[in-house]
């Protein structure tokens, strides 16, 4: 096949329909466009959808993390135990309270964090673990659970990746504590930017909610309304996280095709596992027999005993051949602050620094068409056969 292209696929683009833009515009007509009924309709239908008790808008997942260990309470020195193959928002959130991200490695199979590893990390100042339900797999969460309630832990999940993922029959979003979402553009579903955090504690949504608008108590955006008052009063010192409705309204309309988006989602990440498993030029992912996999990523590891090129060679191949794509995620010990900071060093995680000098991730998205899907197992053919060791 030839080397250049005359069309570029990108890595990801979002499901906008008709739909999605009818609800935005309706919203725009309205005259409410900031937090009101829409983010209120969001929450009450993103819970009953996860099967959570509660659900609480903000603005990003990063925010949701935030506020999440904010209600748990921590407190400078402590410790939290999160993946080093994680996006930067997990440690993030964790140092914004002056505790100490704890990483750990990832198991071989799934690459989501090793309970082993975690049950091994925990010290006297260690207050929460974050799973990271790595591309959409869940983790090991009956361990994992296991570990934190024999060691007083909580669990706060960031499922960024994990709409509309199981476990053992039950849907991400009611296993650990609090469990924290993703709007984002390239996610399951978006709001362009945006984020949930569900949870069965109402202490815990309460908390949430009321430090997403400044710490004001209870319907503070009510006092715009009929119905409001524009007295309030301040209950702690918040954060400006809150949703809108303009996002909201198109949070709404990508909540009801979750399911149909889903289901493109498996059936193209079927065809590429049916098609590349056949190359040992790359590896495919690995699915738990327990769990279903939501399909936020499609992630294949590069065998450099089969391919004589790097995984960096293959991803300029695919993008001269018109393909894009991502790596998913570059290790937190291996950036600088976490370096400098807190003295972590490449080698201390074998099996990610192992996962990330050979991971890809593909183009993987339900407005992604089978011709599209075919070019890139014809790009990935063509570059196993090319240069095969």
């Amino acid at each position: 096949m030839g080397t250049v292209a005359t069309r570029f696929l990108p890595f990801h683009l979002p499901l906008i329909e008709e739909e999605d833009v009818q609800a935005v515009r309706e919203v725009l007509r309205s005259g409410w466009l900031t937090t009101g009924p829409k983010v209120r309709q969001f929450e009450r239908e993103f819970a009953g959808y996860v099967g959570a008790s509660h659900a609480v808008a903000v603005s990003s997942c990063t925010a949701a993390l935030h506020l999440a260990l904010d209600a748990i309470g921590l407190e400078k020195g402590d410790e939290v135990l999160i993946p080093t193959l994680t996006f930067a928002a997990t440690g993030e959130a964790v140092i914004y309270f002056g505790a100490k991200p704890v990483l750990v490695d990832s198991t071989p199979d799934t690459f989501n964090m090793d309970p082993d590893e975690v049950e091994r990390s925990i010290t006297p100042r260690t207050k929460a673990i974050i799973p990271v339900h790595f591309a959409g797999q869940p983790c090991e969460m009956v361990r994992l659970l296991q570990i934190a309630r024999d060691n007083g832990l909580k669990v706060i999940e960031d499922a960024a990746h994990a709409l509309p993922a199981r476990y053992r029959g039950r849907k991400v979003g009611t296993l650990g504590d609090i469990t924290c979402f993703s709007f984002y553009a390239t996610k399951t579903i978006t709001t362009g930017e945006g984020g949930m955090a569900a949870t069965e504690n109402e202490e815990y949504a309460n908390r949430m909610r009321m430090m997403s608008l400044h710490g004001i108590s209870k319907d503070a955006w009510k006092r715009y309304s009929a119905e409001g008052s524009w007295r309030y009063e301040i209950l702690a010192p918040g954060y400006k996280y809150n949703l809108t409705d303009l996002q909201a309204s198109l949070g709404l309309t990508q909540l009801a095709k979750c399911d149909s988006m889903w289901a493109r989602r498996a059936m193209l990440a079927d065809r590429y596992t049916e098609a590349l498993s056949s190359l040992d030029a790359f590896q495919v992912p690995q699915v738990a027999p327990d769990v279903q996999h939501a399909w936020h990523l499609y992630v294949i590891l590069v065998n450099p005993r089969a391919l004589r090129i790097h995984r960096d060679q293959v991803i300029e191949e695919l993008k001269q051949r018109g393909i894009g794509t991502s790596v998913h995620f570059i290790p937190l010990h291996t950036h600088p602050y976490y370096r400098k900071r807190w003295r972590y060093h490449k080698g201390d995680f074998p099996v990610v620094d192992n996962y990330f000098d050979r991971c890809l991730s593909l183009p993987l998205y339900p407005a992604m068409s089978n011709e599209d899907l075919e070019s890139v197992i014809e790009a990935l053919t063509d570059i196993a056969s090319k240069f095969r060791s």
